[in-house]
């Protein structure tokens, strides 16, 4: 049961499809039907008009057969009509939905005629004419069932609306979830790089001959890096603690923390940095900015695995804005995903979760009021970060 739940969610989207397009070809039957029965009530209308004017114009014509033409004609549109006199008897009627119909058998004392007045008055108010007597009069064939289509096309519209609205949900939840799986597998690969790190730099020193004193430097990286992994979680969702920050050696940092933990023998990746050692500086959080320009090395990073390549940070002031470009000559990224690029859950790597653009886009351009953009360049990709300066 709940796996078939399941699927009907998965399936509501295209569910809202299909009832929306059945709406819309109801809609456009339903308007050539009109369109038609007004061509078809004009041409009625057309000619009975012309056979009054023909009847009080001519003076020879046979009136009788001519008023029993006409009300063939009216008989003959549909529309149901019971007349009364002044004392409320029935003197003809037609069109009335009985079986045997009693109006064409001239039965008008059958009691049913007499109960279906009242139903017709309830529709619309019923004509008097000059000698007191009334008609009363419904709806033809044709409207009858355009009120029945018009019922039926609220209805389809109205399950469409909630299929939607039912697909929209689960989209939402499923969204939700694929975003917490992916922070999830973010948090344990941000974390996981350092204790790899930390447990390889640990087998050194079981070495005859350990540098010491090197192992020392690098294992406090890594503990240093672990502690500005777990703060970087921590401030998610809270407002920016903003400081005058120099990006160009905040850029260093980065580059320097991954520099010794690239391949250096199969697929070699080289990581170059230039950039200015003091500024060029921005107002921000000096953590979160941190995140978003390790994301971005890092994306190159994977773009690199297996193959090997150079990555170049720059990091420079033009103008108003400071911005910090990441270029590498991968694989580039695909034209299919550029639009979506930022988007939570939209990788070009196979396993990826899609999450580190869709960070560093987050802190770039929502927490620090940037721009984050891809350059599609000849070979390999670039992607620009620009903040705007701080004057100081």
């Amino acid at each position: 049961m709940v796996r078939r739940l399941r699927k009907l969610r998965e399936a509501a989207p295209t569910i809202t499809l299909i009832l929306a397009s059945v709406v819309g070809g109801i809609g456009l039957w339903q308007a050539w039907s009109i369109v038609n029965h007004l061509r078809r009530e004009a041409r009625t209308n057309s000619a009975i008009y012309g056979s009054i004017i023909s009847a009080l114009t001519d003076d020879v014509s046979d009136q009788t057969g001519i008023l029993l033409s006409l009300a063939e004609r009216i008989r003959g549109t549909g529309i149901q009509i019971i007349v009364t006199d002044q004392r409320g008897r029935i003197s003809a009627c037609s069109n009335l939905p009985f079986a045997p119909d009693p109006c064409a058998e001239g039965e008008l004392g059958d009691p049913r005629i007499a109960s279906y007045v009242s139903e017709l008055d309830r529709s619309n108010p019923p004509v008097v004419t000059a000698n007191g007597s009334q008609i009363h009069y419904g709806l033809t064939d044709v409207a009858r069932k355009l009120t029945w289509l018009t019922v039926f096309q609220l209805g389809v519209l109205g399950v469409a609306v909630l299929a939607g609205g039912w697909g929209y949900r689960t989209a939402s939840h499923m969204h939700r979830d694929r975003l917490w799986v992916a922070m999830a597998r973010e948090s344990a690969h941000q974390l996981g790089t350092p204790l790899m790190s930390a447990a390889a730099w640990i087998e050194r020193l079981r070495d005859p001959e350990p540098d010491a004193p090197k192992i020392a430097k690098f294992l406090r990286a890594d503990l240093d890096r672990l502690e500005r992994v777990a703060s970087r979680f921590e401030r998610i969702g809270r407002p920016k603690k903003p400081e005058r920050v120099a990006m160009g050696s905040l850029a260093a940092r980065v580059v320097n923390y991954f520099e010794p933990r690239l391949p250096k023998h199969a697929n070699k990746v080289n990581i170059n940095i230039n950039a200015p050692t003091t500024g060029p500086m921005v107002s921000g959080d000096v953590v979160l900015l941190e995140w978003a320009i390790e994301s971005l090395v890092r994306n190159s990073i994977d773009a690199l695995s297996g193959r090997g390549g150079n990555i170049n940070v720059t990091v420079q002031r033009t103008g108003e804005l400071v911005e910090v470009r990441v270029q590498d000559d991968g694989p580039g990224v695909s034209i299919e995903v550029r639009g979506n690029l930022f988007e939570p859950g939209i990788t070009t790597k196979s396993g990826g979760w899609g999450i580190g653009l869709a960070l560093a886009n987050r802190i770039v351009e929502d927490v620090h009021g940037g721009q984050l953009r891809f350059e599609a360049i000849e070979n390999g990709a670039l992607f620009v970060s620009t903040f705007p300066a701080d004057a100081g």
